[in-house]
């Protein structure tokens, strides 16, 4: 397929060049002759091309039916991004689409050294692409000029107005010249950019290049629900299922991203951390392995992912689920981008189900429950990729005929193809171990599910008759703390990276909870534990001996004054005394009330006639 004959033909010889046969519905939208010379706004998705389409859509603007630039003084046009990763994209993208036209590109964004952007400001520039505080900042200083602008973009001002960045917009789109054209992208178009709209365009055109039901139509949705203490192996088995391919991992937290990008890399992962407390040539490092292959994996948190273009991103995975339906299409827009397909996958804890389904729904997205894969299935994608490696198939390059013909003399085939298939797995991380069942489907039912529901719904409880006596630990948590089993068990299970199954009986004290772990995972439970900590703050898990605790009975056999008192005995439990005992309403149970010295109770003073009140008695009468 041909490129339309509208675009430009100094753009045309680009496209071509880079592999360009077909455009996508926003860039098709831009050669409309209805467009031409009219303010914009535009609401197109998150790698959907936008770049290349303001690109086309400003050239005849910057050209004026010619195909070359003539050398560069004041600059015609002006990018506005919301940041630094995103404005260099830009200023990347435009480039190859502008080299035909001799157009000389220079970025003005925060990080940089602004001393290297005045200089280049001064040498000129006929398109300007920058954040909009370092770009207001060189206006204040008289260092970029803005009279001769003919066009003005604003790449995702949505973005740009949620950062906090609308001053900053009014004041840069109140210096440029009231003649010039404005072209605004935004991927919805709320209140707030249409006010901003309807003050700084000229009768726009709206434009809506992708429908609301087209929504990140090249990502499929995975949702894998997994139970707590399994999450960061269901990761690590979904990484290795997905053998080579680029993939963005989203933590919530800066310590989140910290503690998985170690885990994968300690695992034997390609991985790259993003996160707000990296400088920029951190982040510019680290994006750059992204981009040349030397890394696989990036770890980021929200903030730091904004704006970032990693190419070939094939995989989306929510280790931690984001807080809206809106920063979930922003994640998964990662991928998909520009007709490619993705696949995003939501890591859903048992106990964050109903907020998955809330997030989809509010996203308007559907997605298909699936289980972690297992050792078993980790092993049989490994070695069919093995099996099917396409330089298997390729001919032998001459410059190692040679060599192979050596082996060949010296070992056998057998031999050869042992090592080979040994190097290819040993190169690969070991899969994790994660509980095998049924797929665990969002929305379906408490009994269909096979999890803990409603009590009327709860299944008999697990036999604990196979458990082997352990080794016994100590929490530093307890009544007092208000220490319960909901919480304790996912904690001691997470801490040691072991399932519930691994854990004996859990004595919980006024002080301290001490619990049992299986004998054949105690060891290695407790090395975790004291190189990773319990993950919870003032918490502490060390070894202990076992409780001293006397024999009883079943407690629905024992007797009343048999039982262990709980905490609040003696304090809040209070019940009728009969007989002769005075003791009377609200006293504690087994605690007469005594006044002392004699042992004489309350009330034993010998009754006499009530001392009248000071002032006589009060007399009442009705009038």
């Amino acid at each position: 397929m041909t490129l339309p004959s509208t675009i430009a033909p100094a753009l045309a010889g680009a496209l071509t060049a880079r592999g360009y046969e077909e455009l996508t519905s926003v860039q098709e939208a831009m050669l409309t002759p209805d467009n031409d010379g009219r303010d914009l706004l535009v609401s197109a998705q998150t790698g959907s091309g936008k770049t290349v389409a303001f690109g086309i859509a400003m050239a005849p603007d910057l050209l004026e039916k010619g195909d070359r630039l003539e050398a560069p003084r004041a600059p015609l046009a002006l990018i506005i991004a919301p940041t630094r990763e995103l404005a260099l994209q830009v200023a990347r993208e435009l480039e190859w689409l502008y080299a035909p036209t001799g157009a000389r590109i220079t970025t003005c964004v925060g990080g940089m050294d602004i001393r290297t952007e005045r200089r280049n400001l001064e040498r000129g520039a006929h398109i300007i692409v920058g954040t909009p505080g370092r770009l207001r900042d060189h206006i204040t200083r008289r260092a970029l000029n803005m009279s001769d602008l003919r066009a003005v973009v604003l790449d995702e001002a949505d973005e740009m107005l949620d950062l906090g960045f609308r001053e900053d917009l009014e004041f840069i789109l109140g210096e440029a010249p009231e003649d010039r054209r404005t072209l605004m992208f935004s991927a919805t178009v709320s209140k707030s950019i249409a006010l901003l709209a309807k003050r700084f365009q000229k009768d726009a055109l709206r434009i809506t290049a992708t429908a609301s039901h087209e929504k990140h139509a090249d990502i499929t949705y995975q949702a894998m629900v997994v139970p707590p203490h399994e999450r960061e192996n269901a990761i690590i088995n979904t990484l290795l299922y997905y053998d080579n391919v680029n993939t963005i991992i989203f933590a919530s937290t800066r310590e989140g991203v910290k503690h998985l990008a170690s885990r994968l890399s300690n695992r034997g992962f390609s991985v790259v951390a993003l996160s707000g407390e990296l400088s920029q040539a951190e982040r510019t490092n680290a994006l750059q392995s992204m981009r040349d292959g030397r890394a696989r994996v990036c770890v980021a948190t929200d903030v730091a992912a904004r704006g970032i273009d990693l190419p070939n991103l094939d995989l989306v995975i929510h280790a931690d689920l984001p807080n809206n339906g809106e920063t979930l299409l922003h994640r998964s827009g990662r991928t998909g981008r520009a007709g490619r397909k993705g696949t995003c996958i939501l890591v859903v804890p048992f106990s964050r189900r109903r907020s998955a389904e809330r997030l989809l729904q509010m996203a308007r997205l559907d997605a298909k429950s699936i289980s972690a894969p297992t050792i078993a299935d980790v092993q049989a994608k490994t070695r069919a990729t093995i099996l099917e490696d396409a330089r298997l198939s390729e001919e032998i390059p001459e410059d190692i005929q040679e060599m192979m013909r050596e082996l060949q003399a010296r070992y056998t085939p057998e031999q050869i193809a042992s090592a080979y298939l040994r190097r290819e797995i040993e190169n690969r991380p070991a899969p994790e171990d994660v509980s095998e069942g049924p797929v665990r489907a969002l929305g379906a039912p408490a009994r269909e599910r096979g999890e803990r529901g409603e009590r009327s719904e709860r299944g008999p409880r697990e036999d604990r008759s196979s458990f082997n006596g352990g080794a016994w630990f100590t929490l530093s948590a307890g009544r007092k703390h208000r220490a319960d089993p909901k919480w304790i068990l996912p904690l001691i299970c997470k801490a040691g990276q072991i399932s519930k199954g691994d854990v004996g009986a859990i004595r919980i004290l006024e002080d301290e909870t001490r619990f049992e772990i299986n004998s054949e995972k105690a060891k290695e439970y407790f090395s975790i534990v004291e190189e990773r900590g319990t993950g919870e703050k003032g918490l502490v898990i060390r070894t202990s001996s076992a409780p001293q605790q006397e024999s009883r009975g079943p407690r629905s056999d024992r007797p009343r004054s048999d039982r262990a008192p709980s905490d609040r005995d003696g304090e809040r439990r209070f019940e009728k005394r009969g007989g002769d005992d005075k003791a009377g309403w609200g006293a504690p149970k087994g605690k007469p009330r005594f006044k002392g010295g004699e042992g004489k109770p309350f009330g034993d003073k010998p009754k006499g006639p009530r001392k009248p009140r000071e002032g006589g008695d009060r007399k009442f009468s009705r009038s």
